[in-house]
């Protein structure tokens, strides 16, 4: 490092940027000492603004502000700029920025600049503080930078994290000609609060679109869940010969996992391999969860395994697709391989490792990792980790103490909770506890439609049609409509969707007739409807009708006519899938000698030989 040093006179700074360790950095800085490099200001700010934007090391930045703190001269504005821009994001506390502009403000030599603004802006944003918002607006406004173009975007991105689409838009009509910058930062504010329509408006009145408004529109799609738009439009970026980038593809990506697009997802992989882009940790992460979403989770685990760094949501990621694909025990070999590695678990860890408990049947394990995120790793329970924890009591059957696990919580129990009462008492057919949970959740939220539909199937199983009249007609008093099912499958890059009744296919006759097929071979194998859960008192026959045009029944019958012999059907359904769907597709599986794979709104169901993965809790 010294000899390297030595040689290195025309710019001895450049040696910060393979610098990974403390001594190291104790050399380079003792050498400029000697040298007199530091003596000069101009070469000092240099100096500590590397230090502070470094991503190399943590003690990088630590170290930048005690050689300032230690300066015999005094800091430049640059400098103290930078030291706010480091501290402006994540994993650094934002707080720490206006120590430094403090100091700007109390120096008689200096002055805050455009810069300055900037990154104050964007710590702002990430204090999740409206009134420490407003008075860097306030303080931009006063020292006349407001209208500068990056404190604009700066300010547009911080309102958008505020959730203030009002703010936003006010900003963006009050500036005359929005640069490319500008109109992507309000293409993002708009998708952040919902508002895809008007982003894409925004985005289609571009004079000029660099990579950055192309990628903030794709990744606005996927958040708002309007993924096929999504990957239509990255279609269109590359016929315009856009550069695609890493997050790019992590957008891309999202889409397919969304919508369990596995082919459009594993060419996605292909791409990102033929291009060379980087598998970074985070587009690692999300090749991870896309192909856990589309239920290939062996391949989700080799490129975990394959992934040379892996940070703490990589591993949660692993744990997660694990866990909801129906591979528990597995979920929990992942767990206590990352604690072997010594990386501290979050919050996100434990909703999968607890997960996993539930799908494994492990309570007690469950219980020692309840407690141990508390005493261990002094991490406090989510709501999701309560709702974990009752739907592991509830999948053993233990109802009660799922009930008196609902009643200790700490705050008013969710309607997460409540709901896997709910579900418990579905399948271990348990009225009382099942009108109890429903009360709870609909002092919570008077619009679930889930849960009316649940306790309706519980009457339905006792074949109690006034009490299944009785919620039918609360629904109708509040006005709450039972979300129509709508079931997906891609065949050869293309989505195909269907919902119940749906007759518009282009095939619908072939589908009609692979149904009959279906019927007649599931009867002769020994299958009969489950009839409850049609929630009118009408004759069998008529029942048995009304379930054959389930929306997933027509996607799988669409997916054995479509799909070669021999491979894996995929469907991705809106809701959770019923007991007759869930018998049918077991029968499937058995009788057609077709490996299904369906994720409805609660998990993934793997089918095999007559088989499912969740057996038959769901």
């Amino acid at each position: 490092m010294i000899n390297s040093l030595r040689t290195t006179t025309s710019n001895p700074l450049t040696l910060l940027e393979s610098t990974s360790t403390l001594q190291e950095l104790h050399q380079i800085h003792a050498q400029l000492l000697v040298s007199g490099h530091l003596s000069h200001p101009r070469l000092l700010s240099k100096f500590v603004s590397l230090l502070a934007l470094s991503q190399n090391t943590p003690h990088h930045l630590p170290y930048s502000r005690k050689i300032l703190n230690h300066s015999p001269s005094s800091p430049t504005t640059f400098a103290l700029n930078n030291l706010i821009r480091a501290h402006s994001k994540p994993p650094f506390n934002p707080l720490q920025a206006f120590n430094f502009y403090s100091q700007i403000l109390h120096s008689p030599s200096l002055s805050p600049d455009n810069f300055t603004f900037t990154f104050l802006v964007r710590a702002s944003a990430h204090l999740s503080s409206a009134a420490i918002g407003a008075a860097s607006h306030a303080a931009a406004l006063k020292r006349g930078h407001a209208d500068d173009p990056h404190v604009q975007s700066s300010l547009i991105h911080m309102y958008s994290s505020f959730r203030s689409s009002t703010a936003c838009h006010r900003l963006f009509e009050g500036i005359q000609y929005p640069d490319v910058v500008m109109q992507t930062a309000m293409i993002g504010a708009y998708a952040a609060s919902g508002e895809i329509d008007v982003a894409r408006k925004v985005f289609g009145k571009m004079p000029h679109r660099d990579a950055i408004a192309w990628n903030a529109m794709i990744a606005g799609y996927s958040h708002v869940g309007r993924c096929r738009e999504a990957l239509e439009l990255f279609s269109a970026m590359q016929g315009e010969s856009v550069s695609v980038s890493e997050a790019t593809m992590v957008s891309v990506l999202t889409a397919c996992a969304q919508l369990g697009a596995l082919d459009q997802g594993r060419w996605a992989h292909a791409y990102i391999q033929k291009k060379r882009i980087q598998l970074t940790v985070t587009l690692g992460t999300a090749l991870i969860d896309m192909y856990s979403k589309c239920g290939s989770v062996d391949r989700a685990m080799e490129v975990f395994k394959a992934m040379p760094e892996k940070n703490v949501y990589t591993w949660s990621s692993a744990m997660s697709g694990l866990a909801i694909n129906g591979a528990g025990k597995q979920c929990i070999e992942v767990f206590e391989l990352m604690e072997k590695e010594e990386l501290e678990p979050n919050e996100i860890t434990f909703v999968s490792v607890l997960r996993g408990c539930s799908i494994a049947g492990l309570v007690d394990r469950g219980l020692e990792y309840f407690d141990l995120m508390k005493s261990k790793y002094g991490i406090e329970p989510w709501a999701e980790h309560y709702g974990c924890m009752v739907d592991l009591y509830g999948r053993a059957g233990r109802l009660e103490e799922a009930l008196q696990f609902i009643k200790s919580m700490p705050s008013k129990p969710h309607s997460g909770a409540w709901g896997a009462l709910l579900n418990a008492c579905k399948i271990y057919r348990n009225i009382e506890l099942g009108e109890l949970a429903l009360r709870k959740i609909l002092e919570i939220e008077t619009m679930n439609d889930g849960a009316y539909v649940l306790l309706s199937n519980i009457y339905a199983d006792f074949r109690n049609w006034k009490g299944v009249s009785s919620v039918r007609e609360l629904m109708k008093a509040k006005g709450v409509r039972k979300e129509p099912g709508c079931s997906v499958i891609e065949v050869a890059g293309l989505v195909h969707e269907f919902f119940v009744g749906d007759k518009s296919h282009p095939m619908y006759q072939e589908i009609e007739v692979m149904l009959g097929e279906i019927n007649w071979r599931l009867k002769l194998a020994g299958y009969a409807a489950k009839t409850n859960e049609v929630l009118f008192d009408i004759e069998e026959e008529e029942k048995e009708n009304a379930l054959i045009w389930h929306s997933e029944k027509l996607a799988i019958a669409y997916g054995l006519i479509a799909l070669k012999e021999g491979v894996t059907i995929r469907i991705v359904k809106n809701l959770r899938v019923c007991w007759d769907c869930h018998d049918v597709t077991k029968f499937i599986s058995k009788v057609f000698e077709r490996e299904i794979i369906v994720r409805d709104r609660n998990r993934f169901h793997h089918f095999k030989d007559g088989v499912c993965s969740c057996k038959d809790y769901w």
